[in-house]
């Protein structure tokens, strides 16, 4: 199993074991075709006519020799005469007439050298000598790809700096050249967008803090006129003020959820039971707690779970219809390693297909009046809140109407 996973995550491997399977192939054909050759060749011997002559010339008899004989056996001839008398001539094999006769016969090849095994011989050494001769030149071409394929790889896995060497001006060399290309091009792309990104992210701070001041100079001035001024016009500016002050403060969270490096606080346990009764009575919603729900410690920071809380509860208000917030109803309990917090409410609920979007920055449903207030970064605050503590958040509709939102976040030691 080993092996059959090794030959197909290796592509020097397949190359090379390729090649010498087909110039193994390549062999046992020419080999053969050559002997099929040589069988046919000696298939049909020819028979040869021998002349017996006397000193005078005279024919004085005829023999017939037979080809193709038995390799180190004599010759035999049958001589009939022409008197019809018949002679047996004898020639035994050379090498005996080398040695007189007398010397013992040569020694037979050995069993590994006769045909077939002297063929199958050839072939192994044949083999051996392709199989080593190919593997450098396949492993070195097959390197390079596995080169490539680590560069790609370390790339792909966030090192945008990560390139691969080019050698040689084949096709690899032109696929790595193109790769460390793109890449570079990439990372500039990348390094100008989060310069972009910094820059946005400081003049929004920036201007979100620079707003601060006129608002709070417009505060002081509507406290000093004092009763001077219509009540109606003044409760009105004071909430206009008060929704601006919120969406300053949305915004400038917003933008420091979205850079995961900034320091958001200390990270300490939570009671988030006794932070959920809190809000719950300071906005005048039901609460109801599971049995044995007395407490449920989880770390996190203090300030962003009580935002997530608040802005659940604001969005409740707005969005539940006429009951407002009797009808919102806040129940928490504990479901295996994680605290769930759900908060619903009566309004018209949120269509299937939005549901997932309603968690994005600047997004309203559509039809959603003014007079509601926000600009739908109530719920994207929610959405980060529960992400940096490793937790989650979703919409579905609640039994009966309206929305429920549910909260995920993993307890401590969970």
């Amino acid at each position: 199993m080993f092996l059959i996973s090794a030959f197909s995550r290796r592509l020097y491997l397949r190359i090379w074991l390729a090649v010498v399977f087909g110039v193994a192939v390549l062999t046992l054909v020419v080999g053969w075709a050559w002997r099929i050759s040589a069988e046919q060749n000696q298939a049909a011997p020819t028979p040869r006519e021998v002349l017996v002559r006397n000193s005078a010339g005279e024919l004085i008899g005829t023999a017939t020799a037979q080809l193709g004989r038995a390799p180190g056996t004599g010759l035999e001839f049958n001589v009939t005469l022409a008197d019809g008398q018949a002679l047996l001539l004898q020639l035994p094999p050379r090498n005996r007439r080398m040695h007189g006769g007398n010397g013992p016969p040569p020694p037979a090849p050995l069993t590994w050298m006769r045909a077939p095994y002297g063929f199958l011989w050839l072939l192994a050494v044949v083999g051996l000598a392709v199989a080593l001769g190919v593997y450098p030149i396949v492993r070195r071409l097959t390197q390079r790809l596995e080169a490539l394929q680590r560069g790609v790889q370390s790339w792909g896995d966030g090192d945008l700096s990560a390139r691969v060497p080019v050698q040689g001006e084949d096709e690899v060399a032109d696929l790595s050249a193109r790769f460390n290309a793109a890449a570079e091009r990439i990372e500039t792309l990348m390094a100008s967008q989060r310069q972009l990104l910094a820059s946005q992210k400081s003049l929004l701070a920036n201007a979100s803090h620079e707003l601060r001041s006129p608002l709070t100079r417009i505060r002081m001035g509507l406290e000093l006129m004092g009763g001077t001024t219509n009540p109606v016009f003044r409760s009105e500016l004071s909430r206009n003020i008060a929704e601006l002050d919120q969406l300053i403060d949305e915004i400038l969270l917003a933008s420091r959820l979205d850079a995961r490096e900034a320091d958001m606080g200390t990270i300490e346990p939570v009671d988030l039971v006794g932070l959920v009764v809190e809000e719950s009575a300071r906005a005048g919603a039901a609460l109801e707690l599971a049995d044995g729900t007395a407490s449920l410690v989880l770390p996190g920071v203090n300030k962003l779970l009580q935002r997530l809380v608040r802005n659940l509860l604001e969005n409740a208000r707005r969005y539940g219809g006429a009951a407002g917030l009797a009808g919102v109803t806040v129940s928490i309990h504990r479901d295996s390693d994680q605290a769930v917090l759900t908060v619903s409410d009566r309004g018209p609920g949120v269509p299937p297909e939005q549901r997932e979007r309603i968690f994005e920055p600047f997004y309203r449903l559509p039809g959603a009046s003014e007079r509601e207030g926000g600009v739908g970064l109530g719920l994207a605050l929610v959405k980060s809140i529960a992400q940096r503590h490793g937790g989650s958040v979703h919409c579905e509709a609640r039994e009966g109407g309206g929305a429920s939102f549910i909260v995920r976040l993993p307890l401590q030691g969970g």
